[in-house]
């Protein structure tokens, strides 16, 4: 199994990281911001058919396996100062970002790809398009 490692996923405060996730290089494991995580933390495992969820919550470990199919797909969200793509799904503790911090042009096109790639539709909920 060919593995991506994101390049950031929780940036430290004052950080000119973004998040960045490759779709064409599947599976990806990352971090991201999770505020109910011990250490405010959460470990998200990217395939294409399924999401994998981990995080400590008061020292127990948990991990939740999610169908991509489960998810109600992608949206744009965001003001002109920042724009994210998100996996998301019903329930908001679930979602998973997918791009921050790009460029109109880069968002755009990775919106399309990542909806096409898990077959899921493309959201807009309030983003300013690029």
């Amino acid at each position: 199994m060919r593995r991506q490692t994101a390049t950031c996923g929780v940036a430290p405060a004052g950080s000119s990281r973004s998040l960045r996730l490759d779709p064409l290089s599947l599976p990806v494991r990352f971090d991201a911001h999770d505020p109910r995580a011990d250490g405010h933390v959460r470990q998200i495992e990217l395939h294409r058919e399924r999401v994998v969820l981990r995080r400590a919550v008061r020292g127990m470990q948990m991990a939740i396996n999610v169908r991509v199919s489960d998810f109600t797909g992608v949206a744009l969200r965001g003001n002109d100062e920042a724009q994210a793509l998100v996996l998301v799904h019903r329930d908001p503790s679930l979602s998973v970002p997918l791009l921050v911090g790009a460029d109109g042009d880069e968002l755009t096109e990775a919106w399309a790809i990542w909806s096409e790639l898990f077959a899921l539709p493309q959201l807009d909920e309030g983003a300013r398009k690029p």
